[in-house]
């Protein structure tokens, strides 16, 4: 007789009627895996795309509370990125490289501490919505509230750094100088800018989950966000730092800084991460469905608030789940 409990042939799809089990915290929703299980000490890309899902999945139905003060938390954090620039460029005039270092000093404090980001939300969200995991609408609730917490803890922070005098009167004339240099450029070409450091920024948010420990982390986001300052390139909430620091130092025009330099950057960035990224990076994955997990009607993607899977909800059990770890089944249906 042929054993087959160890059969290669690929797992038949689970019936409605097979126990589910409840997600712990360790774990994620989707049943994605938290270990490169497959092949070799790797994510493949199939695995990459399932991780952020499924962390995507528990974050886009935060409360709209909880996303607005992470939002203002990751604002206000980007100060330090603006006083990082300001001490390097002082330091380092004729030499944007070296006056560029301590940049990405206020994204590791937000990347690192799960901070809602703007521009880090170009990416995961977009892959929910075209995987039909989450619609349309909860899409553009998290951008909203996460841009505007952003930009009010980035204009917060700016208002402390102006009237506090903690940047130097040498990094407040390299922030002018660079500001002029910025508004002195062409709109399409703060755009342009702006779309590669989206792309960029979604880059990152894939290379995280690509990571598997905190160090790989670490060089990834330093080394992302000094390129995309020591490049000239523009990020829409370290700018808005930049912009209003100056407005609250020297009483700049605002609605010319905002409408020739914020609008280009921020579009640029969030059309850079969606398309650049997002949506050419779509159609690499062979499973565009979750069929186990949730597909929703278009009508529902386009009109409705669902989407968002929190802990405690119930999943379909692995498949390798019954012979690796002996849990007993819980079902509750």
């Amino acid at each position: 007789m042929t054993d087959t409990r160890h059969s290669d042939r690929p797992s038949k799809v689970r019936s409605e009627k097979q126990p589910i089990e409840v997600r712990e915290r360790d774990s994620a929703a989707s049943g994605a895996p938290i270990a490169g299980w497959a092949t070799g000490d790797r994510f493949s890309w199939e695995e990459i795309h399932q991780r952020l899902l499924a962390s995507a999945d528990e974050e886009i139905a935060h409360r709209i509370r909880i996303l607005f003060f992470s939002g203002l938390t990751a604002g206000f954090a980007i100060t330090l990125t603006f006083l990082g620039l300001t001490t390097g460029l002082a330091a380092f005039p004729d030499n944007p490289f070296l006056g560029s270092l301590l940049y990405p000093i206020g994204f590791l404090y937000i990347v690192l501490g799960r901070y809602e980001l703007y521009t880090e939300n170009t990416l995961p969200p977009v892959k929910l919505v075209l995987t039909r995991l989450a619609s349309l609408p909860l899409l553009l609730r998290l951008w909203a509230v996460v841009l505007v917490a952003n930009m009010l803890g980035a204009i917060g922070g700016a208002f402390i750094l102006a009237e506090a005098e903690v940047v130097s009167e040498a990094g407040g004339d390299a922030a002018a100088t660079l500001l002029e240099h910025s508004m002195a450029t062409s709109w399409w070409s703060v755009f342009f800018k702006a779309f590669f450091a989206g792309w960029l920024v979604a880059g990152l948010v894939w290379l995280s989950f690509a990571a598997r420990d905190t160090i790989s982390r670490v060089l990834i986001i330093y080394f992302v966000f000094f390129t995309i300052t020591a490049t000239g390139l523009y990020h829409i909430i370290s700018s808005t730092c930049e912009v209003f620091f100056l407005y609250f130092r020297s009483g700049i025009d605002l609605g010319a800084a905002a409408w020739g330099f914020l609008l280009p950057v921020g579009l640029g960035n969030t059309i850079g991460g969606v398309v650049a990224f997002s949506l050419v990076g779509y159609v690499q994955s062979e499973q565009h469905r979750y069929p186990e997990v949730r597909v929703l009607s278009l009508r529902d993607m386009l009109f409705s608030w669902k989407g968002g899977r929190p802990f405690g909800t119930p999943r379909p059990r692995a498949p390798h789940t019954e012979q690796s770890t002996g849990e007993v089944d819980r079902d509750t249906s």
